[in-house]
């Protein structure tokens, strides 16, 4: 079994208030746009140096601006890095299907972000809800062991961090992704990220390290180029509130 050895975890401050949408839409954003303005999807960028910050190795040999590249496994006494494969989201709105076709690779041959959109019903607006990604990845791999975690508290209470914890270092321990809804406000955004809008957004947590209390993102909108990224914990925790990830 690989679920549920409770961890500590730190306290954490309030997020701040859901304003518009952007690129790399994710749950419920063509219902957000009413409460925003509408943002068009910004371009993705091609990798900098300080934005892919694991040892990666391009899939196929395939020399483009984006290719599919997939990290090195890492499993020290401290750190625990998975092997996965990563892609930029072909659209602005398939962040979804980018982030659990990553989730998928670490266990099984993951199908193209095509494919996995039309199976988790995915459209301009984004994908509606985590649930549709906890079921996809149930009906890809035989084990069938993710459930939806929602944090509807903003700021999280401590139970919720330290769940969140516990199913991060657990799922990877046992070589499982997770996958997170995020809402990243001006002010509370991983780095990269457009400051003056709010981001509805999927991405894949594919490590942890111990010694830092921090978690490795794999993030297919490659703002500004930030695509493989070690990311505060607490920030994370912050970062779900009031959606949720599957683990």
């Amino acid at each position: 079994m690989r679920r549920r050895a409770f961890a500590g975890a730190l306290a954490l401050g309030a997020t701040g208030a859901l304003l518009s949408t952007g690129t790399a839409q994710a749950a419920g954003t063509a219902r957000a746009a009413g409460r925003g303005r509408q943002i068009a999807p910004l371009p993705p960028s091609p990798a900098h140096p300080n934005g892919i910050q694991v040892e990666t190795e391009t899939v196929g040999r395939v020399r483009t601006a984006f290719p599919t590249l997939r990290t090195k496994e890492v499993h020290t006494k401290g750190e625990h890095v998975l092997s996965v494969e990563y892609q930029v989201q072909e659209t602005g709105y398939w962040c979804g299907p980018a982030a659990t076709r990553c989730a998928l690779s670490a266990r099984v041959a993951a199908p193209s972000q095509a494919t996995l959109a039309a199976e988790l019903g995915t459209h301009t607006g984004g994908t509606d809800d985590i649930s549709q990604v906890t079921a996809v990845l149930n009906s890809r791999i035989d084990a069938g062991e993710y459930y939806t975690r929602y944090m509807p508290n903003d700021p999280p209470s401590q139970d919720q961090i330290n769940l969140l914890w516990s199913d991060v270092t657990a799922d990877i321990d046992n070589n499982y992704a997770v996958v997170a809804n995020i809402v990243a406000p001006p002010g509370n955004q991983p780095p990269g990220y457009p400051s003056d809008q709010t981001i509805y957004h999927y991405f894949t947590v594919i490590g942890y390290d111990t010694d830092y209390n921090t978690v490795l993102i794999a993030d297919s909108a490659s703002f500004n180029g930030w695509q493989i990224y070690w990311l505060d914990f607490s920030q994370l925790a912050t970062l779900i509130p009031p959606k949720g990830y599957s683990a």
